[in-house]
């Protein structure tokens, strides 16, 4: 089979990918959606005129000076009249700033004494926020493209947007084939493990915005993984095991009378090489995964990633960081090497340690790690302290 590079395959597969169809959510739904369209203000923000501090409104030309209190503008309650000479409006924080007046007086810096109040002197525009400070009406302040978080979303509110236009979340179905896994409760039988897989990869593709339907329950007959990706309604096929060319290996030769075209056949990556990417018949897409947990795990975050996001229209973004090695590395071979290995931070920088034991079936050291550190072909052997390139991994802490 044709081996690709990292960098070309995920450009292939990502080359086959179109952004979804668009659909309007409310702001309550938008969390973790993709704009399919910007955002523009409705109204200036904020609308008028207001006071930063609790305190006094004045004109001032009149400061310093003793002012008479005529009246009060509080936060959704404003002074309806006009300040003239020698007044004063007692002021809250956010509050309308009355016609007239063109300065607060914070109330730490005025004496009052009954309907008087003793100001020092005040510039014009002290402590006030101008109307459109924020962002004015039309204005474009979110495009497309911006992924929805809590701090966007507060932005599309106070902008008086209801709803945003988003693309359609990417629907994903992840097939795991293997008569030798079980998924818990079930108990396994004496030549059987637990599916540790599926379940974590749905988990991934949820996190970064696609839908999920889990095929389950296929046994290995071909005929029956026929039907299962068949019947998948899904923009993405994903399978897990059973990717490579071996007797019992029945993915790609399922997919092949399903009209398979491959656009990667495999991938010079370690762990990984077994991953392909094609288009069915029907012009579904597939990614077809390594059965073993850690190196679907890593094609997930160098391929399937990718992949769901071009969906959602995201652009295609470098997302590794550099650090410095906590102990020698040895010199890698032909094939690219993603390691698992975990970033911290020291009084000199940021180090990353490098596993020692990266045996692609081994849950446990994924687990623990918080980065993939990228071994290019053929690098030398490297001391302690060199620099190497990394791709940070989503961890609690």
């Amino acid at each position: 089979m044709k081996l690709m590079t990292v960098e070309a395959a995920r450009a292939a597969m990502v080359g086959e990918v179109k952004p979804l169809d668009t659909e309007h959510v409310s702001l309550a739904r938008a969390i973790g959606r993709v704009l399919a369209a910007p955002v523009a203000a409705l109204r200036h923000q904020p609308p008028f005129a207001n006071s930063a501090m609790d305190g006094w409104a004045v004109r001032a030309a009149d400061t310093p000076g003793d002012l008479t209190i005529i009246g009060e503008s509080a936060a959704g309650h404003g002074f309806e009249g006009v300040l003239g000479a020698g007044q004063a409006v007692r002021i809250f924080t956010g509050a309308a700033l009355p016609e007239g007046a063109d300065a607060v007086v914070i109330q730490e810096d005025a004496v009052r004494d009954g309907e008087q109040v003793r100001v020092p002197a005040a510039p014009v525009g002290d402590n006030i926020r101008h109307a459109g400070r924020d962002f004015q009406t039309g204005q474009t302040l979110l495009a497309p493209g911006i992924r929805i978080d809590p701090w966007r979303l507060s932005l599309c509110a106070s902008a008086g947007r209801a709803d945003v236009s988003v693309h359609r979340r990417p629907r994903i179905a992840i097939l795991s084939t293997g008569e030798e896994i079980v998924e818990a409760p079930s108990v396994p039988g004496p030549f059987q493990i637990y599916d540790s897989g599926s379940p974590a990869l749905q988990a991934m593709v949820e996190a970064w915005g696609g839908e999920v339907t889990r095929l389950t329950g296929i046994r290995d007959r071909l005929d029956d993984v026929i039907a299962a990706l068949r019947g998948a309604d899904a923009d993405l096929i994903v399978t897990v095991g059973g990717a490579s060319v071996g007797d019992h290996d029945l993915v790609r030769k399922a997919a092949r009378d399903l009209g398979l075209s491959l656009r990667v056949e495999s991938v010079a990556v370690r762990p990984g090489k077994p991953t392909f990417f094609g288009v069915l018949g029907d012009g579904r897409r597939m990614l077809g995964l390594p059965g073993n947990p850690a190196s679907a795990f890593v094609c997930a975050e160098l391929f399937l990633r990718p992949i769901i996001e071009a969906f959602q229209g995201l652009p295609s973004q470098a997302f590794t960081r550099r650090a410095r090695l906590d102990a020698p590395l040895a010199e890698n071979g032909t094939r690219e090497h993603w390691m698992r290995a975990r970033v911290h931070e020291t009084d000199e920088g940021t180090r990353v340690e490098i596993y020692a034991d990266q045996d692609s079936s081994l849950v446990t050291v994924f687990a623990a790690a918080n980065a993939l550190v990228c071994r290019p072909v053929n690098a030398p052997a490297l001391q302690a302290g060199a620099d190497v390139e990394y791709l940070p991994l989503a961890r609690g802490h």
